[in-house]
């Protein structure tokens, strides 16, 4: 067919909180598709058959028809291309490994081929390259060109896999995420905060705020470890510290062969070399420990008969056990060492060089230890082993197997004993058992080794048994089944009076004894304390309020713009204001040109009203109180006048209200519960009655009592000097 105009990207905006597609994080791209206007997907011969043939995934796409096939329904019947780019785009980052599924796309106006299109992503820069792969691809498929997709995926993949979280704290984040524990990625690696403000943990990997340095100096330390273990009636292998390869045949004659030779420092088993017979086989070995361990420091032991295994502690429990077993190749009398490796072993689909493979490619002739372990056969990895001959590649290696459920009971107490004499909180616990469901002391078996940041995936995905979900038992060991690492956030919206009105909620909250953050148009500030912004946006400064150890509630005023080009700063609030509909002639330049659309930006802060919070709306705009049906918790509504309809239809179903009641000079402040007048509070001259109103029913959402706020509209200062601390 002829050449189409392109698809043009007009503009990419990452929206990095709840915003007006989703309460997640999505790319927010706006389109325009130009001549394919005219040509719905029914209208492009070909199409169909090109897109679901290089693309078999979007079969399971759902779309608008809510069920497996859905989206391909849709381009069969015809649908446009900015909706086809949509579903392109999020196929592309699944095949990358980045599993999304939320996308949608929006006309900007009638006929204009303009649209706007959103779809998640969990990390901006592999969601940005698929929008460009995904143009491309569509585009090659409409004029029926040539796509090379395996180079394409190959390249986000590795963006997934150098940008995004590493599979161990993605499965705990995971975890988190499933108990509605919010979390923050703090670096480009593994560093994560679960949970806002004081209420925050913090993960590395497998390490935790509440592992002790002290603990982790000590498990580094391989003898000092074991002179703790021994002491505390743990088995370990009798052991002696060598700085030379004659000290170490020394050692291992005093000791008995066979013996085992590991790095004083090292870790992840490098280095490692077992059951060494001979001093020549000795002094090798003694040779690759220190050049792995990166010290003249090498530990010599007894060897323990039996199987590797790595058994799992999290706080005083044990929550998963893997065992290790022995690599072998077969000879067939014409392929090398290297060759069978290749062909016997790493065919095997679970090995890969990438960080979520649960076994490694094995390589006989890079690896020291496979090295070594072939010279003590007499061979190198260039050797070609006789056809039927079994070679010993690497023994013990790969604790890949799951056997958590035949772990004895005895052996369980001794791992968590382990632990606990290092002191860590989460442990890695290596030990060689010949048979992991009878007592060590029954088979001669020893505790080898006690790791501080222990690898999870051989839990998460062992080569053999059931997964175990090692990340659920990190969160509840980090949070009690009562908490949510979430701390009291209120949230404002709205035009007028939302500055005042968050001012007067943080004085509120700050009275009540809380250290309490507010961001607003008049600044950052930390308990009443004026901080800079040093050129952060806004969402990045309500951020700042989240990461604050300090911080044990918050308040977050955000306009219309803000949700527009950021999102807001914060996934659930406890308290969600909203104070008018207006002014929706700003925000021209985003296609917001009617109350009824600003209506759908304001709405995002009572989506995120968590279901256990309270929604506070102006019952004196019509649009606002429409957010009620919104809310999944509570409303309250507040007005100027008691004779409002939607204050006296809430007063009637027995719910809670505060409104202005005309009396005096200034009237007064009633907070009433259905027909129940809870307090009467004199109303401030200083103070907008609107914005007064909203910050009481705020506080009152908040539990906070009438006398406290009382207090804190008499101590509340509208006009404070604005100055840094």
């Amino acid at each position: 067919m002829t050449k189409k105009k392109d698809i043009e990207i007009l503009r990419v905006t990452h929206l990095r909180g709840p915003n007006i597609w989703t309460y997640r994080p999505v790319i927010e791209a706006w389109l325009d598709i130009g001549e394919l206007e005219k040509f719905p997907s029914n209208l492009l011969p070909g199409l169909y058959e090109r897109l679901t043939a290089i693309l078999p995934g979007l079969i399971v796409h759902r779309c608008g028809v809510g069920e497996v096939g859905g989206f391909l329904e849709r381009l069969r019947d015809g649908t446009y291309a900015g909706h086809i780019l949509e579903h392109v785009v999020l196929e592309l980052q699944n095949l990358a490994g980045m599993k999304t599924g939320f996308g949608k796309t929006r006309e900007i106006g009638e006929d204009t081929g303009l649209y706007k299109m959103a779809f998640r992503t969990r990390q901006e820069q592999v969601g940005r390259a698929a929008l460009e792969a995904g143009r491309d691809l569509l585009m090659a498929m409409i004029e029926d060109r040539p796509y090379d997709l395996a180079a394409k995926v190959a390249e986000l993949t590795d963006m997934v896999e150098s940008l995004c979280l590493g599979p161990s704290t993605a499965n705990i984040v995971d975890a988190a995420t499933d108990r509605k524990i919010p979390s923050i990625r703090l670096t480009d690696g593994n560093l994560v905060q679960l949970g806002h403000g004081a209420a925050q943990r913090r993960i590395w990997t497998a390490e935790t705020e509440q592992t002790s340095a002290i603990a982790e100096g000590i498990a580094s330390d391989k003898d000092l470890t074991k002179s703790l273990l021994a002491s505390c009636g743990v088995p370990v292998p009798q052991g002696e510290l060598v700085t030379s390869a004659e000290a170490a045949w020394e050692a291992a004659e005093d000791i008995g062969v066979p013996v085992v030779l590991k790095p004083y420092d090292g870790n992840h088993g490098r280095g490692v070399s077992l059951n060494l017979m001979t001093r020549s086989d000795v002094t090798a070995a003694y040779e690759l420990a220190a050049r792995k361990g990166g010290s003249k420091s090498v530990i010599v032991e007894r060897f323990i008969p039996g199987d590797e295994h790595r058994l799992l502690v999290v706080g005083k429990r044990l929550i998963a056990a893997a065992a290790g077993e022995s690599l072998w190749v077969t000879g067939d009398g014409k392929s090398n060492i290297l060759e069978l490796c290749n062909t016997q072993i790493n065919t095997d689909p679970r090995r890969g060089e990438v960080e979520d493979a649960p076994l490694g490619v094995v390589k006989p002739h890079e690896s020291g230890e496979i090295i070594l372990e072939l010279a003590r056969q007499g061979m190198t990895w260039e050797s070609v082993p006789l056809a039927t001959q079994k070679v010993l590649i690497q023994p013990n290696g790969n604790v890949a197997t799951d056997v958590t459920d035949k772990v004895h009971p005895q052996v369980a107490a001794m791992a968590t004993l382990a632990a606990r004499v290092v002191g860590l909180d989460i442990a890695g616990i290596d030990l060689v058992a010949s048979d992991i469901s009878r007592p060590l002391h029954e088979q001669g078996g020893a505790i080898i080794e006690v790791n501080a940041s222990p690898g999870l995936l051989a839990h998460l995905k062992p080569a053999n048994g059931e997964p175990r979900n090692v990340g659920e038992a990190i969160v509840d060991h980090l949070f009690a089944q009562d908490e949510s690492g979430r701390m009291p956030i209120v949230g404002i919206t709205g035009k007028h009076g939302t500055t005042m009105a968050s001012r007067l909620i943080a004085w509120l909250l700050q009275i009540s004894g809380k250290k309490v953050g507010l961001t607003c148009a008049d600044g950052l500030f930390v308990n009443g304390r004026l901080l800079p912004r040093d050129g952060f946006s806004d969402w990045e400064t309500g951020e700042r309020l989240l990461l604050n150890k300090n911080v044990e509630a918050a308040v977050f005023e955000s306009n219309a713009r803000m949700i527009l080009t950021e999102g807001l700063a914060y996934d659930k609030c406890a308290v969600g204001v909203v104070t008018d509909v207006s002014d929706f002639e700003e925000l021209s330049e985003f296609h917001i040109g009617s109350a009824d659309k600003l209506y759908g930006v304001l709405r995002t802060q009572v989506d995120v009203i968590l279901p256990s919070g309270v929604a506070v709306l102006n019952a004196a705009d019509e649009q606002v109180v429409d957010m009620a049906r919104l809310c999944d918790g509570e409303v309250i509504f507040y007005g100027v006048d008691e004779h409002l309809p939607a204050i006296a239809a809430h007063r009637q179903d027995s719910e809670r209200v505060v409104f202005h009641r005309q009396g005096g000079d200034t009237g007064c402040i009633v907070m009433a519960k259905g027909h129940d007048e809870v307090a009467s509070l004199p109303l401030s001259p200083l103070v907008p009655p609107e914005a007064v109103l909203a910050a009481i029913a705020a506080g009152w959402a908040l539990g906070l009592t009438p006398d406290l706020i009382g207090a804190g509209l008499r101590t509340f200062d509208a006009n404070p000097k604005r100055t840094h601390h």
